[in-house]
């Protein structure tokens, strides 16, 4: 654990304060994908969330898609992150959810609610829907065109925000404020009348984008809070990460306003040797950290410090009590080495990943 110099000394030495310890984020992707599993009873939900929390993680994100034939009885997640928020108190709760074929009021008032219910716990996985047996569960099938789908999504998340901002700040005695008149007029959508939820807890959901190309990369530094990234090797990381930082000042924002989570899947063993038995290389797929616990801790810890990533989304293998084990045997040691909070330090996820309320404009 890296400790600073104390005042006096770095005074009398005159030499530059040293980087604050970094520390990393942690977040967990419920399984999903699997065509055969039927996933509608709560409980196989709840464990892995309060498996989660345990582990002071920052988010839970249920990673679903309206696509026929996959994701069979998968319930819908915002339904499922309502639930979980009565059975949590402090993690997170991420669903992923489509501008393509959605409205922006019905679906900025369903997170409003979910951060509500959460007391600032609630984010939006934003996704464009990009395939046309997609289109077939909302209309005469079909799917907009890359650019059209890009377009819209842009123009949604702000609408979002605009309806999250409507609410003007609560007067003495009136703790949730007070609804004004709202429109919105642009080339995907023309709203007018009043939001009907009361401004979110934490100012807005945190907003989540994912991507590694170009394209992705300025649209998060445009308008997302966290974007989810593949990784690859440090190297790649490290690039991917100055790369997207440095894209933020041009929006007035500052390299802090984005966290950049790469995707990561864990394989503990007995022995390096033992754990790298069974895991495949994939040069195309997530980060794969493989070894002993003090051995993928070191690693994990390694690579926030160089700046490849701010933190991981854990993908967890498909056996039970995947994320149990990483919680009990790894997290202890990123605490030990000072890599991650030993316990909640705030209450809504923006606290959690250490991103400012969004400034009512009202």
């Amino acid at each position: 654990m890296t400790t600073e110099p104390t005042r006096g000394a770095t005074e009398a030495t005159g030499a530059a304060c040293p980087r604050p310890r970094k520390r990393l984020h942690l977040a967990a992707r419920f399984p999903g994908g699997d065509r055969s599993a039927v996933r509608a009873d709560f409980a196989s939900f709840e464990a892995p969330a309060r498996t989660a929390e345990r582990g002071t993680f920052d988010f839970f994100l249920l990673a679903e898609e309206p696509r026929p034939h996959e994701h069979v009885g998968h319930p819908e997640p915002l339904t499922v992150l309502s639930a979980l928020a009565a059975v949590t108190d402090r993690l997170g709760l991420a669903a992923t959810a489509g501008t393509t074929f959605n409205e922006p009021f019905e679906l900025a008032r369903r997170f409003a609610t979910l951060d509500h219910l959460s007391a600032g716990r609630a984010a939006w996985h934003v996704v464009t829907s990009s395939d046309a047996r997609t289109g077939e569960n909302f209309r005469r099938g079909g799917c907009p065109d890359r650019a059209g789908r890009r377009t819209r999504a842009a123009e949604f998340v702000r609408t979002a925000r605009e309806l999250w901002d409507s609410w003007t700040p609560p007067a003495p005695g009136s703790p949730d404020g007070a609804p004004r008149p709202f429109a919105h007029s642009g080339p995907q959508f023309e709203i007018a009348g009043e939001f009907t939820v009361p401004r979110s807890p934490q100012g807005h959901p945190v907003i989540i984008q994912a991507g590694d190309s170009d394209e992705a990369r300025e649209s998060a530094a445009h308008a997302a809070d966290v974007i989810l990234t593949r990784g690859g090797t440090l190297e790649e990381g490290r690039a991917c990460y100055a790369d997207t930082k440095a894209r933020l000042a041009a929006y007035g924002r500052k390299p802090d306003d984005l966290k950049i989570i790469t995707s990561a899947t864990v394989v503990l063993g007995d022995s390096d040797a033992a754990a790298r038995e069974h895991t495949a290389y994939d040069p195309d797929g997530p980060r794969s950290f493989t070894g002993t616990p003090e051995t993928v801790a070191a690693e994990m810890d390694a690579f926030v410090s160089a700046d490849a990533a701010d933190g991981f989304l854990l993908l967890p293998p498909p056996t039970p009590g995947g994320l149990d084990d990483f919680v009990d045997r790894v997290v202890p040691l990123l605490r030990e080495r000072g890599a991650f909070r030993t316990e909640y330090e705030g209450t809504t996820l923006r606290s959690h990943l250490g991103l400012p309320d969004p400034v009512n404009p009202v």
